[in-house]
């Protein structure tokens, strides 16, 4: 009889959970040692509360907006007042509750759970430390390590966590920022940025760059500063922080043109850091870049047989999906199932600012390097009956397709709920469908859809105007 194989996953986030599911329903036999809590910093600290805090500034946007719609709100927005202690507690709420039904799934299927830290003592040893003073001790057949990541930290700007913060910190204040300086203009920056200005902060949004979102769609980008820059949101671009130091209840972010920001709060979003120190991966022998990262290759492997790696501490894509098909990938690779290698090209990523940023595949950046010749068309959201109706104006929706075949290979989407609107181009990337194929099919009307059909039929004659080379 064939021996049970033993895993053992470090990490409990989206990397983590979702490969001990896998392994145990493989017939794994499944240990999963987590420190904070099931779900790690995606469920407890960061994609769900931030998310939770942008969906209720949501709602404080179409209220704003209410008067364009002919609806009154007696005294207008300022009649609303937000409770910044209740919005928080409902967000930390919501996370534990995310955390516990995550738990609850995991003990349910058979995964074995214990809270701690764990590092490698070998190619497939174990050691844990638990947080009942146990020490544990582990040979597995297949590790995976999936420890995600902290936030970055300017030497002279250490998080103080109560007036400069890092995104996990937010959730501590029990009211919001007068003026929430706001340092680092990349995904997370610009999210927190357009949430808190909707909940009535001053925001300041100091950027690096001449656009916001660097390294997303340049036409995407010139969307969204317009839309800060209109709503009031103070863009400070091509300047970079140095640190930053409190002066009684306020805060002074100096920029290495020597110039100073003054507001009562400083959110810090300059990138993370991967968790891999004292994991033990330098005796285990599995190799880490420069920027501590540990490389993988398209089905997890480590350059260590039997060790595996998900997630941010990767390095490939940092998002909670990517990190929850890796892990995925991981086990399928590892207990002998069938097996599809990660295809970034496949991967729809959003921003969830106010309008919503939601791409996948192909890029503008891309097209425009030549490397490969695409037809690319951009439909303008203003056009849109229902976008109309929601007095919605800004947006686009932007595919490329092979100008031979027509075959849809990457898009952008600017609108309310992009992030749900991206899936059918997803599909068709993932399926190689054509913008023939694409347009055939019903879309309602009035509908936000309808922009992505139609894109898809401004595509049917790809003439030369519409091929980027």
């Amino acid at each position: 009889m064939k021996g049970v194989t033993k895993v053992v996953i470090i990490g409990g986030g989206p990397g983590g959970y979702e490969a001990a599911l896998v392994g145990q329903q493989l017939g794994g036999d499944v240990t999963l040692i987590e420190r904070d809590g099931m779900g790690g910093a995606a469920v407890l600290t960061d994609c769900v509360p931030s998310k939770t805090l942008i969906a209720t500034a949501e709602v404080l946007v179409r209220i704003e907006t209410a008067k364009q719609l002919g609806l009154r709100v007696e005294g207008g927005i300022d009649a609303i007042s937000v409770d910044d202690a209740a919005v928080n507690k409902r967000i930390v709420d919501l996370a534990l509750a995310q955390s516990n039904d995550i738990a609850e799934r995991l003990k349910s299927d058979g995964v074995k759970i214990l809270k701690g830290r764990a590092r490698l003592e070998g190619p497939r040893r174990v050691i844990a430390q638990l947080d009942n003073g146990d020490e544990r001790f582990f040979d597995a057949d297949i590790v995976l390590l999936a420890t995600g990541t902290t936030p970055r930290e300017l030497p002279d700007a250490p998080n103080d966590g109560e007036r400069i913060l890092n995104w996990k910190q937010l959730y501590a204040l029990d009211q919001h920022p007068e003026k929430l300086i706001v340092v680092g203009s990349g995904v997370t920056g610009v999210e927190f940025a357009s949430a808190y200005h909707a909940l009535g902060c001053d925001v300041a949004l100091v950027s690096s760059r001449k656009q916001v979102l660097p390294g997303q769609d340049s036409d995407a980008a010139a969307v969204l500063e317009r839309a800060f820059t209109s709503r009031g949101i103070d863009i400070v671009g091509e300047s970079r922080a140095a640190g930053a130091r409190r002066e009684g209840d306020s805060v002074i972010v100096t920029l290495t043109d020597g110039r100073e920001i003054k507001g009562t709060h400083a959110l810090f979003a300059v990138g993370a850091i991967p968790n891999t120190q004292d994991l033990g991966l330098e005796s285990a022998g599995v190799n880490v870049t420069e920027s501590g990262h540990i490389p993988v290759d398209r089905v997890s492997r480590t350059n260590v047989p039997g060790v595996y790696a998900a997630g941010d501490v990767t390095g490939v894509f940092p998002l909670a999906s990517v990190a929850a098909m890796q892990g995925r990938i991981a086990m399928y690779h590892a207990l002998g199932d069938a097996v599809t290698p990660l295809d970034i090209k496949q991967v729809s990523s959003n921003v969830f600012t106010s309008p919503e940023v939601a791409t996948v595949g192909m890029t503008q950046e891309e097209a425009d390097t030549g490397a490969i010749k695409v037809a690319t068309v951009m439909v303008p959201m203003a056009s849109n009956a229902r976008s109309k109706m929601q007095n919605f104006r800004d947006g686009f929706v932007k595919l490329f397709c092979l100008p031979t075949t027509g075959i849809i290979v990457g898009g952008v989407i600017v609108a309310p709920r992009a992030s749900e609107l991206i899936h059918a181009v997803t599909l068709a990337v993932s399926q190689r469908i054509t913008v023939d194929q694409f347009s055939q099919a019903f879309t309602v009307y009035p509908s936000m859809s309808g922009s992505v059909a139609e894109a898809a039929r401004r595509l049917h004659r790809r003439d030369e105007e519409l091929l980027t080379s």
